[in-house]
């Protein structure tokens, strides 16, 4: 099935926050709302363009809003940038993909845009999420947690190509020089 491209629309600006806990859960939100309805997503939301808001600020805010969690902006790490053109013949989405890198405790709980719980990163292949997200952003993101991507999807009906302008993987930490028993 092919779609109409849909030049006169602007990008929708969105953040999408991926959060942890202790345990290396990943925590998702079971959307009862459009877009992606039904479907398992990162928390996040779209930018307030109208005062300039910075993604990292509307990530924190979204967080905040949606897992209950106070996030500094500055705590956040962007790992990721996808622009997404004619998503499901709708539109187009630049989204900006944040990681916050310490474990966070959120009770699930379901609010006015769905249900939050919690699931093993693994487990992520057999919730019911857009094909995407599924398929293009979990991938690149766990690919470069600690790095960086730049990534354009080019959907057109069923058919979604992706095109990698950039990835810098996590650098590996340097060894701790210091044994046990060198420690103060």
């Amino acid at each position: 099935m092919r779609t109409t491209p849909t030049p006169d629309k602007p990008y929708t600006i969105a953040t999408l926050a991926y959060l942890f806990d202790a345990q290396g859960r990943v925590l998702m939100l079971h959307r009862c709302k459009p877009p992606n309805e039904s479907l398992y997503s990162p928390i996040g939301g779209k930018l307030e363009v109208g005062i300039g808001e910075s993604p990292h600020v509307s990530c924190a805010r979204e967080i905040e809003e949606e897992a209950g969690v106070t996030v500094n902006p500055f705590e956040l790490h962007l790992t990721g940038v996808v622009s997404e053109s004619n998503y499901m013949g709708l539109g187009h989405w630049l989204m900006f993909l944040y990681e916050l890198p310490r474990p966070v405790s959120v009770t699930r709980r379901e609010f006015d845009e769905g249900r939050l719980s919690w699931h093993e990163p693994a487990d992520l292949a057999d919730l019911e999420l857009p094909v995407s997200d599924r398929d293009h952003l979990w991938p690149l993101f766990l690919a470069h947690r600690g790095g960086f991507f730049a990534a354009h999807l080019a959907c057109e009906g069923d058919v979604i190509t992706r095109h990698l302008y950039q990835s810098l993987p996590a650098r590996p930490q340097p060894a701790d020089p210091l044994t046990p028993r060198d420690r103060p």
